[in-house]
């Protein structure tokens, strides 16, 4: 049932009782979230540059892959789900782990 087009397979129709969209949606979101910590590991900062730029690449190998544009809508809001908690808790770790390091910028000259 899985096959290698599994991560960027955007032609599957959305159904909850359909266990080869569920995992789908869950790896990507899963995905998504641990590469936002990991990110926040290795950068410390700026996780929504990586998360963007992973997104981009994403999106044009998936392009590249299935030798079309994605324009389902199910599909541009799981992975619009998995950019937020990705930026949003790839931030939140480097803010904790950082805070000490973290470069806030001056808006006095504004």
């Amino acid at each position: 049932m899985l096959d290698g087009l599994g991560p960027f397979d955007f032609k599957t129709s959305p159904s909850w009782i359909n266990p080869y969209y569920l995992v789908l949606v869950i790896s990507l979101e899963i995905t998504f979230f641990i590469c936002g910590l990991l990110f926040a590991l290795v950068v410390e900062e700026w996780v929504w540059d990586y998360a963007v730029t992973v997104t981009v690449i994403h999106i044009t190998i998936t392009s590249v892959v299935m030798s079309e544009f994605p324009l389902m809508l199910h599909w541009w809001l799981a992975l619009g789900s998995g950019v937020i908690s990705m930026t949003c808790g790839g931030q939140i770790l480097a803010y904790c782990l950082f805070k000490d390091n973290f470069i806030y910028p001056i808006l006095d000259d504004f």
